[in-house]
């Protein structure tokens, strides 16, 4: 028996989220008394030995350039062979797009219990219990799974990798590929800006800003940083900022380690697509609004007034 993880690659890079699945399912290994095992399909520059460090003792590495691109009932099939081969009763995946992709076919297909999001490992003491969000993170749910094979879908940010010194076991796999029903034509990307998704830090504002002419100081402050830039759905539907932009419960659920908002009231709309970041910094001039109850971190003033201070304040930090 073992613990069999996907690992999730975008143009042949290891997205991050993948790696908290690595460290779970291996510490999940180590509760169960068995054996951590990867699973990556497509081409990668990456050195997949070196998710050993994660507690991963092998990797399956199917590299077939039919696989770099999602395709999910091929992959569903693939990823059914590689856990039927490696005698895999529980299988670990990122809740990411594509996780979420995935996880209910894989589930159909195994016959197996699935419990997406999960936030936590499972309980083990008296059967196998897992905990995840619900009520867009406002409460937990406990899930017990009953099945002989078992799916996890991780929440992004919710698991804190743990790294050692292995080195992983990287061996090929040969898995009947079908031909995909899904072809792949053209791929339109932003370029030049951090992907909201693998974001560790996101400066968002709100229609605080007034208009689309003030977007300056987030952008100057997201430079400075590092960070990605966001913007709430009024922001958005109003054309200041380009829709793939906007999070929320009706546009990209994010998990960065630092959300830093910037005139926005905090809606729950809005508070369902961010409340799993790790620490929220919010500037608001309204003492009443409701993103403060979130915040760990709250700031009650005009943004015009409070961002350029915060922006020379970083610059000094610099050296700039």
């Amino acid at each position: 028996m073992s613990v069999l993880i996907y690992i999730d690659q975008a143009e042949g890079q290891i997205k991050k989220s993948s790696f908290e699945a690595a460290s779970y399912g291996a510490k999940l290994a180590e509760q169960t008394g068995t054996t951590a095992e990867a699973l990556v399909l497509g081409n990668v520059s990456d050195d997949l030995s070196a998710l050993g460090k994660y507690g991963i003792k092998k990797v399956h590495h199917v590299a077939d350039a039919q696989l770099d691109h999602l395709d999910a009932q091929l992959f569903i099939k693939v990823i059914a062979e590689a856990a039927a081969a490696s005698q895999a009763d529980i299988i670990v995946l990122s809740a990411n797009v594509n996780g979420k992709a995935i996880a209910p076919g894989l589930s159909a297909r195994l016959k197996s219990g699935l419990v997406a999001g999960a936030v936590a490992l499972p309980d083990t003491s008296n059967g196998f219990v897992v905990k995840k969000g619900v009520f867009s993170g406002k409460a937990f749910a406990n899930i017990r799974i009953n099945s002989p094979i078992k799916i996890i879908s991780l929440t992004p940010n919710a698991f804190t990798p743990v790294l050692g010194e292995g080195v992983a076991e990287v061996a090929p796999f040969t898995a009947t590929i079908e031909a995909p029903k899904v072809k792949v034509t053209a791929t339109n990307k932003v370029k030049g800006q951090i992907p909201l998704s693998e974001a560790e830090l996101v400066i968002s504002g709100g229609r605080g800003l007034k208009g689309p002419e003030n977007w300056g100081m987030i952008e100057e402050l997201a430079q400075l940083l590092g960070a990605a830039t966001a913007c709430s759905r009024a922001v958005a539907d109003a054309h200041w900022r380009p829709h793939h932009e906007h999070v929320g419960q009706t546009g990209g659920s994010i998990a960065p380690n630092l959300y830093f908002a910037v005139g926005i009231s905090g809606a729950i709309q809005h508070l369902a697509g961010v409340n799993r970041s790790k620490t929220i910094v919010v500037i608001n001039k309204d003492p009443e609004a409701p993103f403060f109850k979130a915040a760990d971190y709250g700031i009650v003033g005009d943004a015009f007034e409070v961002m350029p201070k915060i922006i020379e304040a970083v610059k000094k930090l610099k050296g700039k």
